[in-house]
């Protein structure tokens, strides 16, 4: 990317910024300098300081030390209205939506039309939103109900409602994590359009492949300091990979020789309903046997979701059958799909992998709560439960190491997936379905993710993989099935894969 288009006006500058939550050291004197007209990337480990860092700029915290300006005036935030009033938008990790209220009314809640004296006029804003959605590429159905709609949807709505606000400076955390490759490169165009017209992108990301197809530079964090800030044309993936984790990076991951048993979930002829009531799965026959990983690749919006659900009890199917081990499996309820042998990273962390306020270690062991050693004769054992978690937490390296007692809402979002693998892993089910294992982490805590998935594997297990980064499939599985329409329309092995052959049959092109 010719960096010489960057306009040399600065945005922001951060000076030593440093921000403490009690005894954590969030940021320790951590700098920024952003450019009009520049797509800057901050990479860093889960829990590095970058969104802290940016949740300061956007005034969801004060500094405890140090200085912000903004087009070279120095500025304290007391809240995000008064970043929207200098014209910084953010879009979060974890989404900012309200589950009942539709997709326009999400996006323009604050910023609503009106008709009359006191009437949002809600048929423009509808107009409004989807002229903006059809703009942009980020097409959503604007009358739906956000509680009803998948994580990529929901990403979709929350930059849509960052657009929708038009700031000058424009954040966005992860903002691709739940996005398509076809969607990620509409964005793609869509950040660099913003920056040629003079905007200021940040994007907060651990895809150092989509920092060096988008950013101009990009600043790295480490353990909440500043590493340093590089041209990205100057640097390698692998380069930026080492100085994010102080350490070599493997991008390849390593497996045993590949010697599939007997088959542990069998699905034949499943058919099911998307919210709306419509047949999402049309027929779905799927395979996954001892000691193979089986990644399903597929465009959001083909069923996924929905299999996934319905394979860890969480909605029903209309017809079909489903064994798992053997024992049937058809329609089952969580804890009976558990006692069977199946266990689950399910897509959304939050909403489905964890209870937020409960401890860290209560997450790492709550489905095996009531059993020895965490508990005996109907009383808990704490001192059993702390030691367990002490060594999850450092075996799976989750950050930071004396979080054992702290609510599961004060980690960073890939630390709190870091928990939820730790708990799935360890469970040692003879069926393991990850789907989006490793989305928002860094190239760190992905390498762990997906050595752990591997030597599950490589213990017989199955694992079924569905997952939207193709690059994760063609790493980790042995067996890819494709998914369109809500039926696998081809597959082939892992040996055999090919880029471009896989998107076209993800999008309802030539089968396998």
């Amino acid at each position: 990317m010719d960096t010489s288009e960057v306009r040399n006006i600065p945005a922001v500058e951060m000076r030593d910024i440093t921000k403490v939550f009690g005894r954590v050291r969030a940021n320790d004197k951590a700098q920024l300098t952003l450019y009009a007209g520049e797509i800057h990337a901050i990479l860093g480990e889960n829990g590095a300081g970058k969104t802290t860092l940016m949740n300061i700029l956007y005034g969801l915290y004060q500094p405890s030390s140090g200085k912000i300006l903004v087009r070279g005036n120095q500025v304290r935030f007391s809240g995000p209205n008064d970043a929207i009033a200098a014209g910084i938008g953010m879009v979060h990790q974890h989404f900012m939506l309200i589950p009942p209220f539709s997709v326009v009314e999400n996006i323009i809640l604050g910023m609503e039309p009106l008709q009359g004296i006191g009437r949002i006029d809600i048929k423009t804003a509808a107009r409004q939103v989807e002229e903006l959605s059809r703009q942009y590429g980020l097409h959503v159905d604007v009358n739906a109900k956000i509680q009803n709609i998948s994580v990529g949807m929901q990403q979709r709505v929350e930059i849509l409602k960052a657009l929708y606000r038009g700031a000058d400076i424009l954040i966005l955390d992860e903002p691709t994590a739940a996005l398509t490759p076809q969607e990620i490169t509409e964005l793609s165009s869509i950040l660099k359009g913003l920056a040629q017209e003079g905007k200021t992108v940040v994007i907060i990301t651990h895809k150092l492949k989509e920092i060096k197809a988008m950013a101009h530079r990009c600043t790295i964090m480490r353990q909440g300091k500043y590493v340093g800030t590089v041209d990205v044309n100057a640097v390698s993936t692998q380069d930026m990979a080492a100085m994010m984790v102080g350490r070599q990076v493997e991008f390849t991951t390593k497996k045993g020789p590949f010697r599939p048993g007997k088959d542990i979930l069998r699905i034949r002829g499943l058919h099911a309903r998307d919210y709306r009531g419509v047949e999402i799965l049309k027929g779905l026959d799927l395979s996954v046997r001892q000691g193979e990983i089986v990644g399903l690749a597929g465009i959001d919006g083909n069923g996924q979701t929905e299999l996934a659900e319905i394979l860890s009890g969480l909605r029903k199917a209309d017809s079909g059958s489903i064994t798992i081990c053997g024992a049937d499996a058809f329609n089952k309820t969580p804890d009976v799909l558990f006692s069977l042998g199946a266990s689950s990273i399910p897509e959304d962390r939050q909403k489905y992998g964890l209870i937020l306020d409960l401890s860290v270690s209560q997450n790492l062991v709550i489905q095996n709560i009531g059993k020895e050693p965490f508990s005996r004769r109907g009383r808990l054992c704490p001192k059993a439960i702390g030691a367990y978690a002490k060594e999850q937490i450092l075996q799976f390296d989750i950050r930071p190491q004396d979080c054992e007692n702290r609510p599961a809402r004060q980690l960073s979002g890939g630390n709190q997936q870091k928990i939820i693998v730790a708990r799935e892993v360890q469970n040692n089910k003879e069926l393991l379905i990850a789907v989006n294992p490793t989305r928002g982490l860094d190239v760190g805590a992905i390498e762990y993710v997906h050595r752990y998935l591997a030597a599950h594997r490589d213990q017989g297990k199955a694992v079924l993989l569905i997952s939207f980064e193709l690059d994760e499939i063609m790493d980790l599985a042995d067996t890819i099935q494709v998914i369109y329409d809500g039926k696998i329309t081809g597959g082939m092995s892992s040996d055999m894969a090919d880029e471009k052959q896989l998107g076209l049959m993800m999008a309802g092109g030539d089968q396998a």
